[in-house]
């Protein structure tokens, strides 16, 4: 069966896209933009479950005459699709041709179950609002050092692995399944594990009922479900015998030393959910965590005191500010990417006081992406002005420029931590830091 994946160069698609070339189909794709992720994967190493892999074929521009030309080489047989991109161009040219040819279409989702039914997978879905691909990356650290074949697909690079891998012999698939779209009540997992729930996506879940909602219905279509008890009781969860509940004030999450608060709670919901499915004592699981090397764009050093974070809602910042100060105490200078414009409206009085205790915040132009053209635009100015007096008296708005790039230079020569909060992608804050650093 041959795949052609649109948007391979997503974090959902990409690790898809080798999952599915590791398990034996006919894969090619293409995206819009190049990058350096999509190099990778047209030189794909051999799987991990002994497959030779000659990598994708794909081509950067996504126009009908380039799948057309993939489709008379050879025929496509399934067109598989991010959720973003029927919403950005509802009459994209590569859908548009496959609808016309009679080519079936869906998104990844769909995919990916056949892949668990053909393999015969037990599907271990991580999801929520922040800590996903974090506590992803833990389980599959987990079961690569206790020596257990396993598949997984997770949205960030790691250095133990590539971000997508079917393993053949493999008992579990491992995923991080994202809520947006309402993509993961695609799934039926034999065993679900909830970081954190805190109302997001209002283009989707236009209030915090409706996303509390589906979390409930993901709970209620999993086997088994591990969450913190304050989530429970936010989810209004009635108690059930298969939902194991987690404290956060527990005396055994003093024994993880990873930095940062988030990252012990995270490693403890891997260690207490895995130790449900493999035979190894928790403290085990835990000594094998607490060498976890961490993962791309997750408090990621990029060089000598500057570090990269994709911390885009409340939660996710608060948790990124939280790390910094463990490492750096007051020494903390913040450049901040606001992810989509309409998230900035959503979460702006949210923003007001979460950088009043950082010693310079520099805000730059929000990464656009799936934006409402009815809102306007907020640009750095527009975002400073709505920080508290205290915020503000520190706060500069910027441009990614050489100025920019001067300022950060010379707060991490004097020692400072430079944390810079950034969507990722083409174009990105994180892109530039890695250009210019």
């Amino acid at each position: 069966m041959h795949i052609y994946f649109s948007g391979i160069g997503g974090a959902g698609i990409g690790p898809l896209a080798q999952v599915a070339k590791q398990a034996g189909y006919e894969v090619s794709g293409s995206d819009a933009t190049d990058s350096s992720y999509l190099n990778s994967l047209t030189h794909l190493r051999q799987g991990s479950g002994g497959q030779a892999s000659q990598g994708i074929d794909i081509h950067v521009g996504q126009t009908r005459e380039a799948i057309a030309t993939v489709h008379a080489k050879k025929p496509i047989d399934w067109f598989v699709y991010s959720s973003a991109l029927p919403k950005t161009d509802p009459n994209h040219p590569e859908l548009a041709f496959c609808q016309e040819k009679g080519i079936k279409t869906s998104k990844r989702d769909e995919l990916l179950n056949k892949i668990l039914s053909q393999k015969k997978l037990k599907l271990v879905a991580i999801a929520g609002t922040h800590g996903k691909t974090t506590t992803t990356a833990m389980v599959i650290w987990l079961f690569k050092q206790l020596g257990i074949p396993i598949s997984y697909s997770v949205g960030a690079k790691l250095s133990f692995g590539d971000m997508g891998e079917y393993t053949k012999g493999s008992e579990h698939f491992i995923y991080e399944a994202d809520e947006y779209d309402y993509n993961f009540l695609a799934f039926n997992p034999f065993m679900s594990l909830i970081s954190g729930v805190d109302w997001d996506h209002p283009d989707i879940y236009p209030s915090r009922e409706e996303y509390y909602r589906a979390f409930r219905r993901f709970i209620k279509q999993s086997q088994w479900s591990v969450l913190w008890h304050g989530d429970a009781k936010e989810l209004k969860l009635p108690s059930a015998k298969n939902v194991l509940l987690l404290h956060d004030n527990e005396e055994v999450i003093n024994k993880i030393k990873l930095p940062g608060h988030v990252n012990r709670l995270d490693a403890w919901l891997a260690a207490k959910s895995i130790f449900e499915i493999v035979d190894k004592p928790l403290e085990e699981l835990i000594e094998i965590l607490n060498k976890f090397p961490g993962l791309s764009r997750r408090f990621e050093q990029i060089t000598p005191n500057i570090y990269s974070d994709y911390a885009h809602t409340p939660g996710k910042i608060r948790g990124a500010l939280q790390m910094a100060h463990e490492v750096a105490s007051e020494n903390v200078v913040i450049v901040y990417e606001g992810l989509h414009n309409l998230r900035q409206h959503f979460i702006k009085d949210e923003l007001k006081n979460i950088f009043d205790d950082v010693k310079k915040l520099y805000i730059v132009p929000s990464y656009l992406a799936r934006e409402d053209p009815n809102l306007p635009t907020l640009a750095p100015a527009d975002l400073k002005n709505l920080l508290s007096e205290q915020a503000q008296k520190h706060t500069e708005a910027a441009q990614l420029d050489e100025r920019l790039k001067e300022n950060i230079k010379k707060h991490a020569s004097s020692g400072d931590i430079v944390l810079c909060l950034t969507a990722g992608g083409a174009g990105s804050l994180d892109e530039w830091l890695r250009q210019q650093f």
